[in-house]
């Protein structure tokens, strides 16, 4: 399940398991067979948790990732988008 997925890892997206409305609009973003997701980070009370894929930053909540079936891929690197949020933060103080 792709709510399992630690932050840094990835997975490839192979099932979708929800009502065809929510289906169609997360096909919309990007959740289709074969896509990669990488999980960017989780919300200090572990829920919602952002997700990255076909471009676009995406929260979800567990209920619904829950119902999105993944195979993981080996842990990557933080993205760019990440580490540049770190170094903004670093900055700041």
């Amino acid at each position: 399940m792709l709510s399992e997925l630690e932050v840094g890892t990835t997975g490839i997206i192979e099932s979708v398991d929800l009502p065809p409305s929510v289906h169609n609009h997360l096909m919309y973003m990007g959740f289709l067979p074969n896509a990669r997701v990488e999980v960017l980070h989780r919300a200090p009370a572990g829920d919602p948790t952002v997700y990255a894929i076909d471009g676009l930053e995406i929260a979800l909540r567990r209920e619904t990732a829950q119902a999105i079936q993944v195979r993981m891929t080996r842990p990557v690197r933080p993205s760019a988008t990440e580490t540049a949020r770190k170094s903004e933060r670093k900055a700041r103080r």
